[in-house]
């Protein structure tokens, strides 16, 4: 069969998620001949199969959280219902609304073409496209990115193909609560999808192979997220390593974990179980969610072939302005192995976007990352914890304070969790907190404006803030104000 014609670009863009698609629409704007190649849905992960339809579902498991909660503010409503079918249409139906959304975006741009397909690497400025509806294109241009995302890791435990476990996608579409769900992993998906699906009805069992959860965060706040899932009824196995699953009669699963450390010993004897040993325990549950962690969608982009730079786990290699060793060829969000966050991606744009079309001297040092888990109370994230201020030799000072001590809290009965700020023994900044309580990313938020304004811890302390308002506890944790106890 004969090639078909190349055809030249002065941009390329390898997939369409929040890094993508503004570079592709702002290139195009500034004149430049601009594809974009989508070979599943156009937005990416974000609004496919992430934040968008997570949190969706997260509100949802708010309300039944607060339904249950009423006769404590006095209101009478009776037993809770949960119709997954509604959950899981309003879910789809606000994950079509930003997709079309993105997708007339792309499609009212001038200079710009979205070619539905894949795209691979024929050359360092070639990229082959396997059409959707059939057939190739060839595309050339100097100056190509490559937004691919990543995808659930499917970790090589014995017996896991032979059982229908569920991923963080495959989950959102169950039309049912599951009788008992097991949730294989301890970071962030883990955790939000475990309270969810317990606050939908579903008896939970978390199975984490470390000490504690959240392994990045401190000690203190790993805990204090442990104990509300435990308040919430979820189960928890830490220091528990998954070591073989298999299909049980009744169409279920059940995981064998071989307990390496005390640290979640208690909550097997409450986990639906039959112990062989000591160390050994297997646990049985109707579904199983494995949330250990993506891999970057690198594999089948030919990287190989012109000679990109990928790490042990597939994630594409980049400078501070986000080019890889094969100049013009650059690596954005997800696949490029940085903070796998949503808004990191978007400023991956931003930096790519001021260098090409701007004044350029636009890099990754020095950026902020701050995150929220959407656990309920949440968990706002920015700037360097305690361990890494230990690790780094900081002369640092800690604020600390119960949310059971901020008014608002108690006037809306959301007392859980505590606020922790890290501030420079020496010159007073601002060096990064965590905020694990009602509106918690919220007020990271604020902190993260205080930080980006370099202003002295007293600026906050002193502040004339709204009465009653959450924000009006900086007040209060700044007279916490102490040396940490070494």
């Amino acid at each position: 069969m004969n090639n078909p014609e190349s055809e030249r670009f002065d941009a390329i863009i390898i997939g369409t998620g929040q890094a993508g698609k503004p570079v592709a629409v702002d290139l195009a704007n500034a004149g430049w001949k601009t594809a974009i190649i989508e070979r599943d849905q156009v937005g990416g992960v974000c609004v496919n199969v992430g934040c968008t339809p997570t949190k969706t579902m997260v509100a949802s498991g708010r309300v039944a959280y607060l339904a249950g909660r009423a006769a404590d503010y006095g209101v009478q409503t009776g037993a809770v219902e949960i119709d997954m079918g509604t959950v899981r249409r309003r879910k789809r139906d606000i994950v079509e609304l930003f997709r079309t959304g993105n997708e007339r975006r792309l499609g009212n741009t001038e200079n710009l073409e979205l070619i539905r397909g894949e795209g691979r690497f024929t050359g360092t400025q070639a990229i082959e496209v396997r059409l959707a509806q059939g057939g190739e294109r060839l595309l050339e241009a100097e100056t190509i990115f490559i937004n691919a995302g990543a995808r659930p890791r499917h970790p090589d435990i014995v017996g896991l193909d032979e059982v229908d476990g569920l991923d963080s996608t495959s989950i959102m579409e169950l039309d049912e609560v599951p009788d008992h769900l097991i949730v294989l992993g301890g970071g962030y998906i883990a955790v939000e999808f475990g309270q969810l699906f317990r606050r939908l009805g579903a008896d939970v069992t978390i199975v984490q192979r470390r000490d504690q959860l959240l392994p990045r965060e401190d000690a203190d706040v790993a805990e204090a997220i442990a104990e509300v899932l435990r308040e919430d009824g979820v189960r928890l196995i830490l220091g528990g390593e998954a070591t073989q699953v298999a299909p049980t009669a009744d169409g279920g699963v059940e995981l064998t974990v071989e307990q390496t450390s005390t640290a979640g010993a208690s909550d097997i004897e409450s986990a639906n179980h039959s112990g062989s040993s000591a160390m050994t325990t297997k646990i049985s549950g109707s579904h199983l969610l494995v949330a250990v962690g993506r891999l970057p969608n690198t594999e089948r982009l030919g990287l190989e072939s012109i000679g990109v730079e990928v790490d042990r786990r597939g994630n594409v290699i980049v400078d501070e302005r986000l080019e890889t060793n094969v100049a013009g060829v650059f690596a954005l969000g997800d696949v490029n192995g940085g903070p796998a966050f949503t808004h990191i991606a978007y400023d991956d744009y931003r930096i790519v976007r001021d260098n090409l079309l701007g004044d350029g001297g636009a890099t990754t040092e020095g950026r902020f990352v701050p995150y929220t888990v959407f656990i309920d109370p949440e968990l706002g994230r920015v700037g360097i914890t305690e361990r890494q201020a230990r690790q780094r030799d900081i002369d640092y000072l800690v604020a600390k304070m119960p949310m059971s001590h901020v008014a608002r809290a108690l006037e809306t009965d959301e007392t859980r969790g505590f606020m922790k700020v890290l501030v420079d023994g020496n010159s007073g900044a601002i060096l990064g907190c965590a905020i694990l309580g009602i509106q918690g990313g919220e007020l990271a938020t604020m902190i993260q404006i205080a930080m980006m304004g370099k202003l002295h811890y007293r600026k906050l302390k002193e502040a004339t803030f709204s009465h009653p308002t959450l924000a009006e506890s900086f007040n209060n944790l700044f007279l916490s104000l102490a040396s940490p106890q070494r």
